[in-house]
């Protein structure tokens, strides 16, 4: 099995790369933000690589890191997401913006990826929450608020992190502004409150 491959980049397709590897072009699937992060061909290029094989066909699928990957596994394990659907996933958001938006039960920023509606943003939430710390680049206090929040604060939540990324923010960063917005708040405050609050913490 294939784990990594480290080449030159002989082609950039729309959804792939052809990695020559000591003269052997591998053609390997990857999000888009990993296409936009490779160099131009002819440079060198290191791919952590999950092989899925089929009955019809065996694909490469490759990936900036080792988070990127676990997260396209566990994508997968949901009803609903297969390959195509979780590479899209870490194509519109990164590894650590997925666990964050799992953790925090955002799924709005979910259903940004094409092929995921709101009842399969819902799945993902239910199902990976409680992977999702094990992989967030959010602080327990962030994870912790949206574990205990109701579900109508937990929306309030999810849409000031979104918000706040809309604007520009990253989401590691949203995140613990919203966190600290809550704490300051209350956990029955609206979405305009938490917004409002978590531009002061960014702004601090």
């Amino acid at each position: 099995m294939i784990g990594k491959l480290k080449g030159r980049v002989d082609e950039l397709g729309e959804d792939h790369v052809i990695l020559d590897v000591g003269g052997v072009g591998y053609l390997v699937y990857c999000p888009a933000r990993v296409l936009q992060g490779l160099p131009s061909p002819g440079e060198a290029a290191v791919l952590f690589i999950e092989t899925i094989v089929r009955e019809d066909m065996i694909r490469l699928y490759g990936f900036s890191s080792r988070a990127e990957q676990a997260w396209f596994q566990l994508l997968m394990t949901v009803q609903g997401v297969g390959a195509k659907v979780a590479l899209a996933a870490l194509g519109v958001m990164s590894a650590s913006e997925v666990a964050n938006a799992i953790a925090l039960g955002d799924t709005a920023a979910i259903t940004r990826t094409p092929g995921i509606g709101k009842r399969v943003a819902e799945r993902i939430v239910g199902e990976l929450k409680s992977k999702a710390p094990a992989y967030a680049s959010v602080d327990q206090g962030t994870i912790s608020v949206s574990q205990q929040a109701s579900s109508g604060a937990s929306s309030a939540v999810g849409d000031a992190v979104s918000a706040l990324v809309n604007l520009g923010y990253p989401s590691a960063q949203a995140s613990a502004a919203v966190s600290k917005a809550v704490k300051s708040a209350g956990e029955g405050a609206d979405t305009a409150t938490l917004i409002r609050l978590g531009l002061k913490e960014l702004s601090a």
